[in-house]
């Protein structure tokens, strides 16, 4: 029975009660309080309902990095559809400087620092996928690192394709870096970007042409292993710091930073991730880049890669953590959303067959063939050491490339320092 018609009711019998005299005055206010408590009787129930249900809900806080890196509208789109599949929970974005969250979201640079801290628990008793990195997150995105190249400024210097060796990409690097020559002018042929605000910076531009040779680190799983085939790296990497063909503030810059300066044209070829392609193509335009794989030593070791992703882990001093991991897998399942959204290649480990978004666009079809050739290895960024390896790696870096000290007497050098972190 409608509010309405209750109150028609109510109505319809105060008129009879007006008629009648015969009914007693007792009966008359009996009827008329039960018909009070049969309307506002719905209105009661509900309220106590909620209140219970407010009572046995469980606040749930996520970090503030899901909005950064995902946006405000989709973050309320998903709370909104989560809450809606589990009506005990409430997901709240963490804005109290007081509190913790339940769940991190966090990148490849921050995945040490949880590791070191011991933040996050082991998410092995609830799931037996084996792609949750290292059983303490959950990989939501993940993306390779590529070598970019500006397409007006090659053809300019009178090249008319990539280069697909090093000695062809010192080569290009030297032409696009004639300080003297008005056309050249604020132009670098190549970028490091090693400030220590930038925590992709060594596994990006250091580490990528280590692996693009095939050398991998973790060949012993118990300790990192610098091996003497890097040498022709070393001495490859002290030939663009030597032969001036950088751009200014090696140690100073980031990642950001550089790409920037190549959406302005002002840096001839980059490392860069597969995650910068859209930000490229809306400032440059599709034809005023390309993309290929980095080139290796020629040695013929296997073209590796190393990734970075967006992850989602629970923090041990979580209350609830069988609700956090509810969420987490919520999470999890919208992978080919956070996929279709930064347009990630690889995109999900998971996942053999790519995303209609890698079929139907030559870039990521592109990129897609280059990761589907590579064979993935790990660096430090996941590893509680992970500062400490990097750091002693760059530190002897930096005195090989102001000296004329051997290559293999730097590999001896990291080493030490690596198996003394180790405690080897």
């Amino acid at each position: 029975m409608s509010l309405l018609e209750k109150i028609g009711m109510i109505k319809v019998y105060c008129k009879k009660i007006k008629k009648s005299i015969h009914l007693p005055d007792r009966l008359d206010v009996f009827l008329l309080l039960a018909l009070l408590i049969l309307i506002i009787s719905p209105f009661v129930i509900n309220y106590f309902v909620r209140l219970n249900a407010e009572r046995k809900q469980i606040n749930l806080y996520l970090s503030p990095r899901f909005v950064e890196f995902f946006g405000e509208e989709l973050t309320n789109t998903l709370l909104r559809e989560f809450e809606e599949e589990n009506h005990d929970l409430k997901i709240r974005i963490l804005n109290d400087p007081d509190r913790e969250a339940d769940i991190f979201i966090f990148d490849e640079g921050e995945f040490s620092g949880f590791a070191a801290s011991e933040s996050l628990i082991n998410l092995s008793p609830y799931s037996s996928r084996r792609s949750i990195v290292q059983q303490r997150a959950v990989p939501l995105v993940s993306f390779m690192d590529l070598l970019f190249y500006n397409i007006e400024l090659l053809e300019t210097l009178g090249f008319d394709r990539p280069p697909k060796t090093r000695e062809e990409f010192l080569a290009y690097a030297r032409a696009g870096s004639y300080e003297d020559s008005t056309r050249h002018a604020n132009m670098s042929g190549t970028a490091f970007s090693l400030s220590p605000q930038d925590r992709l910076a060594m596994s990006r531009d250091i580490f990528s042409w280590i692996w693009a040779s095939g050398n991998d680190f973790w060949h012993d799983e118990n300790r990192p292993v610098l091996n003497a085939a890097a040498s022709s790296d070393l001495s490859f990497l002290r030939s663009l710091y030597n032969d001036r063909v950088l751009a200014y503030g090696i140690f100073d810059s980031t990642g950001e930073q550089r790409l920037r300066e190549f959406a302005q044209g002002r840096i001839v070829m980059m490392i860069a991730s597969a995650g910068a392609i859209p930000f490229l193509r809306e400032s440059m335009g599709d034809d005023a880049f390309g993309i290929t794989n980095i080139p290796g030593s020629g040695l013929g070791g296997r073209y590796s890669a190393g990734l970075s992703g967006i992850y989602a882990g629970i923090n041990v001093n979580s209350s609830s953590p069988d609700k956090a991991w509810a969420f987490v897998s919520f999470l999890a399942e919208q992978s080919p959303l956070f996929c279709e959204m930064f347009k990630a290649i690889p995109g999900m480990l998971s996942e053999i067959i790519p995303g209609d978004y890698v079929k139907d666009d030559p870039f990521y079809s592109k990129a897609w063939d280059i990761y589907e050739s590579s064979r993935i290895v790990n660096g430090f960024l996941r590893n509680p050491d992970a500062e400490k390896y990097e750091n002693a790696f760059l530190e002897e870096m930096q005195a090989f490339f102001r000296s004329t000290r051997p290559p293999q007497e730097t590999i001896t050098a990291i080493q030490q320092r690596w198996d003394a972190i180790t405690g080897q």
